[in-house]
């Protein structure tokens, strides 16, 4: 069979077990195990998917990933992050559209303790919708920027889509994470200065209202007591990576120590809430470790039957620039987030994307990031973007899903934006990870 052909037939076959509703998964192993036997016969088939498999999940790169994991899911069931939103509420006093720039700010916050974006969603969806709706705020300042600060949990450390997007690109975990810090940091700028000068222009949107006048002084205390304690657990994180004194997962490790410290400290933490978390914490490490395993599997049998070889000459004999062959895969990234989940579109393009961009000698740093940030535009992209529909669960009930699409789209022009951006200056991604080298 030609390489092209059996690619053809592989995705194929893949997409039509996903359309049977077969979990992404399993559908890549019912793949992966079919064409392996078809490439090395039998026994031999299965034995080199085993060991595929054991290879991957036996690799020091993705252990930061349950570690990650267990830190938002603490901060999560011991209410912590509740009350850091709460604090950053008392210092935006009248600034015009208050309470979408507090769901912008407060998804940066809870970015640098949950890698989840549909986590971030439902929580600042339940908390802060319905005061919106109860202060006049129309559906695309409340709707929206909710949504849109959702997608910063990938773009902001620790981010666990961004360990595993670095371990499947075979890419230094550490380096991804720190050049990650100033694209998600300039998305949510972007977010913030997209409401505040639509409100000004559209003040009916986010109607000002009256807040009760907090003491300076007690601004000051829960800032103290809420808001500095995260510093430690981001420094634990993210500054000992940035000074070299500990592995990725040395940092995460110490992350966990941090935040079940707070936990106690703010005598927020039991046994059930421990192990609340815990359980948490290996049902989704246990779906992410199977699709790396799936996904590792799959590049291994792209690259024995030759398909990832020649599809790298063919694409090197195309009359296009290397932007162009970028433009083209990062519209591919962003069309299938309209209907597939951003592990399963992982899976699918890495193995193919890397050895392109290798070829046309890309900062693998740089375009991981991009790849990235169209992973989290799929999120909130019609019509079946994860994110949309968590969004639509904890909305008001008279909420349509045209009012979360038309709230969605100008939010997922901006991350375009961003991405335009960082495609004339590479160094917004760049920059922090050739510090630390």
């Amino acid at each position: 069979m030609i390489w092209w052909q059996l690619l053809i037939l592989i995705l194929l076959s893949l997409f039509a077990l996903m359309l049977m509703r077969i979990p992404v998964a399993f559908a890549f192993f019912s793949v992966n195990i079919v064409v392996s036997i078809y490439l090395w016969g039998g026994e031999k088939g299965i034995k080199q998917i085993v060991i595929s498999m054991f290879d991957s999940l036996t690799t020091f790169s993705i252990a930061p990933i349950p570690l990650f994991i267990l830190m938002g899911e603490i901060m999560f069931v011991t209410r912590i992050a509740p009350k850091i939103i709460e604090t950053l509420d008392l210092w935006l006093g009248k600034i015009p559209g208050r309470l979408s720039l507090l769901s912008v700010s407060g998804g940066t916050v809870l970015s640098t303790l949950s890698g989840s974006s549909v986590a971030c969603i439902a929580m600042l969806g339940s908390s802060l919708v319905p005061n919106m709706e109860q202060r006049g705020y129309k559906k695309p300042m409340t709707l929206g920027p909710i949504m849109a600060s959702g997608t910063l949990a990938a773009m902001i450390p620790p981010s666990a889509i961004g360990v595993l997007l670095a371990s499947i690109a075979q890419i230094s975990v550490g380096s991804f994470l720190i050049a990650i810090i100033l694209p998600g940091i300039s998305l949510a700028l972007l977010f913030a200065v997209y409401i505040f000068v639509r409100v000004k222009l559209q003040p009916e949107l986010a109607p000002a209202y009256d807040s009760t006048a907090v003491p300076l002084s007690e601004k000051v205390k829960a800032t103290v007591k809420y808001v500095l304690p995260l510093g430690l657990i981001i420094f634990l994180v993210i500054g000992l990576i940035f000074l070299g004194l500990a592995t990725p997962t040395e940092a995460a490790a110490m992350g966990v120590v941090g935040t079940i410290f707070l936990a106690f400290l703010f005598r927020e933490m039991n046994w059930e809430r421990l192990k609340e978390s815990l359980i948490g914490t290996v049902k989704v490490t246990t779906m992410i470790f199977i699709v790396i395993a799936g996904s590792s599997t799959f590049s291994q049998i792209l690259s024995f039957s030759g398909i990832t070889r020649e599809l790298v000459n063919t694409v090197s004999g195309l009359p296009f620039s290397a932007i162009t062959i970028l433009v083209i895969m990062l519209v591919i990234s962003i069309f299938m987030g309209t209907f597939m989940d951003g592990l399963s579109i992982l899976m699918i393009t890495l193995p193919i994307f890397i050895p392109i961009a290798t070829l046309f000698d890309f900062n693998l740093l740089w375009f991981a990031v991009l790849i990235l940030i169209t992973i989290e535009i799929g999120q909130i992209s019609p019509p079946f973007g994860l994110g949309l529909f968590t969004m639509k669960g904890v909305a008001p009930p008279d909420t349509t899903m045209r009012d979360v699409y038309g709230a969605a789209i100008p939010f997922i022009g901006l991350s375009i934006l961003l991405i335009v951006i960082i495609i004339l200056v590479p160094g917004i991604a760049t920059w922090l990870p050739s510090i630390i080298r």
